[in-house]
């Protein structure tokens, strides 16, 4: 569905995007993940056909998109950061002008509209006007605006940005359901690291422009961080004589170890050790300390957008 080669966008003198190499498979999820300012969305409006690349190349639905752009914007929904929908228009009334906009005829978009509204769960608000709903009930109606034609491929810019916990599970949900369902592609941008492992069956990490890592959230934890396995003593010496049977180190009364499978490898250090410790502990790492080792920061870090991005070069 989606193929980049050395895909680069620069902004006066800044590289936002420098050089990147995508393939996604149809039918996948993947999450893209990096601070502001990393590359995310600037990737997401070239792939999107609304910002020219300043070189390499990148196919969108087997179509370029830089000399078939009509025939990418055909199959692609597109949720940004902003809400879509005018303010003073009813929701289902947008629906259909949405469906109208990509040739539907009236009936099929009145049709359309009213499988999203019901799959969506706006069934109840769908005849109010926009202005009027909840930020989660806008969210979803941005999702069913992208996916009125019933594209091939949604991308999703940081679709839960300002809901609540609840709100952002429940588009979560309806996330998973629609691509479970439908069997539609999604590519998603998200700072909500819960977000992309419990739904992305793979994470792209981007930084400065650059891919990074490109691996299931599974491995990308196992392989660049590991279970941490933290085992405490009644005192110093006890510590520091379990630590020479296995050789490792000790810090006061504490062993702290890593391993790949924690909960696994934990019997078999215990069985090692020539004194019972009086606690155990095991640790399962997150994607954003996944992000602190690849970079060094964490990825809640807010690093502004720089001001060259407004001014194409």
């Amino acid at each position: 569905m989606i193929e980049t080669r050395e895909l680069t966008k620069l902004f006066k003198d800044v590289r936002a995007v420098d050089g990147i190499n995508l393939t996604v498979a149809r039918g996948e999820l993947v999450a893209l993940l990096g601070p502001n300012g990393a590359g995310k969305s600037t990737t997401l409006r070239m792939l999107t056909t609304l910002i020219p690349p300043t070189s390499g190349s990148a196919q969108v639905a087997g179509f370029d998109v830089v000399r078939q752009q009509r025939d990418v914007r055909l199959r692609i929904g597109y949720i940004g950061q902003g809400n879509g929908a005018g303010h003073s228009q009813r929701g289902r009334d947008e629906l259909i002008s949405q469906g109208r906009a990509y040739g539907m005829t009236v009936r099929a978009a009145r049709t359309r509209a009213a499988e999203l509204i019901d799959s969506l769960g706006l069934s109840d608000v769908a005849d109010r006007t926009v202005s009027t709903l909840s930020g989660g009930q806008r969210r979803r109606l941005d999702i069913a605006m992208g996916l009125i034609h019933a594209p091939e491929l949604l991308f999703l810019d940081e679709p839960s940005t300002g809901l609540d916990p609840q709100n952002r599970a429940n588009l979560q949900e309806h996330i998973v359901r629609l691509r479970a369902e439908h069997g539609t592609t999604i590519v998603l941008t998200t700072h909500y690291l819960d977000e992309a492992d419990s739904m992305a069956e793979r994470v792209i990490v981007i930084d400065h422009g650059r891919v990074i890592a490109d691996d299931s959230p599974q491995q990308l934890k196992a392989k660049h961080v590991g279970d941490r396995v933290i085992l405490g003593f009644a005192g110093s010496e006890e510590a520091a004589r379990a630590a020479a049977a296995i050789g490792a180190q000790h810090e006061g009364g504490f062993i702290r170890l890593t391993a790949e499978d924690g909960p696994r490898e934990a019997p078999k250090i215990l069985a090692s050790l020539p004194i019972t410790p009086t606690s155990i502990e095991v640790t399962r790492p997150t994607l954003d300390d996944v992000f602190l080792t690849l970079t060094g920061r964490s990825l809640r870090e807010d690093s502004s957008t720089p001001a060259a991005e407004l001014v194409e070069a």
